[in-house]
C-alpha cells in the first residue's frame, strides 16, 4: 500500500532506524517515536495508517499504551514480542492488537505483515458533513438553534412553521410529500391534513420568498410534493 504512514514505537534506536530506512524503501511514509509518551505527541498531530508497537519499553509498556490507544482510536496496531511470549501475545490481542511478531524478525515479514493488515481495513467512508446555518436568499436558517433570520433581524414561525422548516432542513434537496409532511409533523406533536399542509406552506412561504407566487427556496415539486432548495 504505497504512501500509508506508519508509526514505530521501540526504545531500541538501532532497529528504529533499520525499520524505518526499510519501510521508506517500500514506498511508505515512516514516522518513529521512542516511548509511549513521544509516540502520544505524534499522535496529537499526526493521522497515521497503522502503528508497529514494541511490547517492551521502560516506562509504559506497548500492551498498556495499546489497550488506551484501542479506546479512541482505530488505527490497526502491530505488536513487536519479545522471543514470542505467549504472554505476551495473548495480552496484546485482548488489548485489542490486530497482530503480533516476535523478534527477532525479517524485516521483509514485517512488511508482509503490515500489508495484510492494511489490506483488511476496510475504505474511509467520505464523511457527509451537515450544514449548521441554510441560507436562503435573504434568509438564513440556523437548524441547530430551529431559528430563521432575515439579516439582523429573526424571523418569527408558529409553531407549525417551525416544525416543517425543521423537516425540510434535515433533508434539503429531497422532494417530501404531502402524506409524509403530515406524519412528520404528527410525529412533533402537531396536528395537520393534506390540504392543511399546503395553507402552512404558502404562509412559509411569505415569510421566506422574495416572491412567494414564484418560489425558488420552498419549491413545488410537480407529482413529488414539497422540497427546501438552499443556495
Amino acid at each position: 500500500m504505497d504512501d500509508a504512514h506508519v508509526l514505530i514505537v521501540d526504545d531500541d534506536e538501532r532497529i528504529r532506524g533499520l525499520l524505518q530506512k526499510f519501510l521508506i524503501r517500500s514506498q511508505f511514509l515512516v514516522s518513529s517515536a521512542r516511548d509511549a509518551a513521544h509516540a502520544r505527541r505524534l499522535l496529537e498531530g499526526l493521522e497515521f495508517d497503522i502503528i508497529v508497537l514494541d511490547v517492551m519499553m521502560p516506562g509504559e509498556d506497548g500492551i498498556t499504551l495499546c489497550r488506551d490507544l484501542r479506546k479512541r482510536l482505530s488505527t490497526p496496531i502491530l505488536l513487536l514480542t519479545a522471543k514470542g511470549e505467549t504472554g505476551d501475545r495473548i495480552s496484546g490481542l485482548e488489548a485489542g492488537a490486530d497482530d503480533y511478531l516476535a523478534k527477532p524478525f525479517e524485516p521483509k515479514e514485517l512488511l508482509l505483515r503490515i500489508n495484510a493488515i492494511l489490506r483488511r481495513v476496510p475504505a474511509a467512508e467520505p464523511v457527509t458533513v451537515m450544514p449548521k446555518v441554510l441560507n436562503l436568499g435573504p434568509c438564513r436558517y440556523d437548524i441547530e438553534r430551529g431559528e430563521m433570520w432575515r439579516g439582523e433581524d429573526m424571523v418569527r414561525l408558529t409553531a407549525t412553521e417551525s416544525h416543517l422548516m425543521r423537516i425540510f432542513s434535515v433533508r434539503p434537496g429531497v422532494p417530501l410529500s404531502r402524506m409524509t409532511l403530515v406524519e412528520e409533523l404528527g410525529r412533533a406533536g402537531g396536528q395537520a391534513q393534506e390540504r392543511a399542509v399546503d395553507v402552512q406552506i404558502t404562509r412559509l412561504r411569505r415569510k421566506l420568498e422574495e416572491d412567494p407566487k414564484q418560489p425558488r427556496y420552498l419549491q413545488t415539486v410537480r407529482g413529488a410534493g414539497y422540497m427546501l432548495a438552499p443556495d
